[in-house]
């Protein structure tokens, strides 16, 4: 089993090249040697998948909320939705070390989202039960006012499992509650979540690019039927099978490169654009500095994504005389 790494005297260098040294830490662990429960609070979650795999697919009915070939999403509601952020620091798991510096990432993105319109709320230190307590509570609500749903989630992972305070569990465990058929006032709507947390241990050395120098340099009306898992959107901090790099005093690489592309960019370019940039971000600012330990030294990182939007989404501001639906 390996702990969570820790590592001093790292070098976080901005977009202009200047870099300021700090200590950092990895979202890491390997759960290997960790007693969890069975997860019986998975329960809830199957629980509500089955009563709705119990109806017939065809009998799923929901309101449109964009004409069938709108190229974007309708962000033209009398509100924005609800923004979720699970902030984990600390764990009743020994092998799983606090996660400092998670806090400011938590907080500016708080208030990132805020800037967008969306209701934010943050919730710390959740147990599972807690976590499914949250997402049930939101996934019964009705989202008719609402352009979409963001849930981000920072905590320690490993490949295909995330951490709640005191045991492991799959994404999916949370966002099948917002699916078309459990959910069905989200159903054609944008649900989105934000993932902070490793994806393994393997390590990111980078490619070192130089420039080569060559000679030649220089019928929307109609009813239609869509899949229930269609508009969700999956930003991950790292590749499956790899590290996600946190600064203890700044924030995660990743949480706050996405931060400062909502606050720079939100308005002016879609999401899938977006995060585009901030993959850009993560790639290029952003490199580890521990020559006391090789193996972690000048490290790197990419984010990213899975996507089953059907259209471009775009955090607009939103006109005077808002009407509902």
């Amino acid at each position: 089993m390996t702990d969570e790494c820790i590592t001093r005297n790292y070098n976080v260098l901005s977009s202009n090249g200047a870099g300021n040294r700090s200590s950092i830490i990895a979202d890491s662990i390997d759960a290997k040697g960790c007693t969890a429960e069975p997860l019986a609070v998975a329960a809830g979650g199957a629980t509500a998948a089955s009563a709705a795999a119990a109806l017939p697919a065809n009998k799923f009915v929901a309101r449109m909320p964009v004409e069938r070939y709108a190229s974007e999403y309708n962000m033209n509601h009398k509100n924005r939705g609800l923004a979720l952020i699970f902030n984990h620091e600390f764990f009743e798991i020994p092998s799983l070390k606090p996660r400092a510096g998670t806090n400011v990432d938590a907080q500016e993105l708080k208030k990132t989202f805020k800037s967008l319109g969306f209701d934010a709320t943050v919730h710390k230190d959740c147990k599972l039960r807690d976590i499914l307590k949250h997402i049930e509570e939101a996934a019964v609500q009705d989202h008719t006012d609402n352009d979409c749903l963001a849930v981000a989630i920072l905590s320690h992972g490993e490949h295909g499992y995330l951490y709640a305070k005191d045991v492991q569990y799959k994404l999916d465990n949370i966002w099948h509650y917002f699916t078309a058929a459990i959910c069905p006032t989200l159903a054609g709507k944008p649900k989105l979540f934000f993932i902070q947390a490793c994806q393994g241990d393997r390590l990111d050395g980078g490619m070192t690019l130089e420039k080569c120098v060559t000679e030649t340099d220089g019928e929307s009306s109609m009813s239609y039927k869509i899949p229930i898992h269609a508009d969700f959107l999956f930003s991950y901090s790292t590749i499956p099978g790899y590290y996600s790099w946190r600064n203890i005093n700044n924030g995660s690489w990743y949480m706050q490169s996405l931060i400062q592309e909502l606050n720079t960019n939100g308005k002016k370019y879609d999401l899938l654009t977006l995060l585009t940039f901030v993959n850009q971000r993560v790639a290029i600012d952003f490199e580890s500095n521990v020559p006391a330990t090789p193996m972690m030294d000048r490290q790197k990182q990419i984010p990213c994504l899975t996507s089953m939007l059907t259209r471009i989404l775009r955090f607009n501001d939103k006109p005077n005389g808002n009407k509902a639906g």
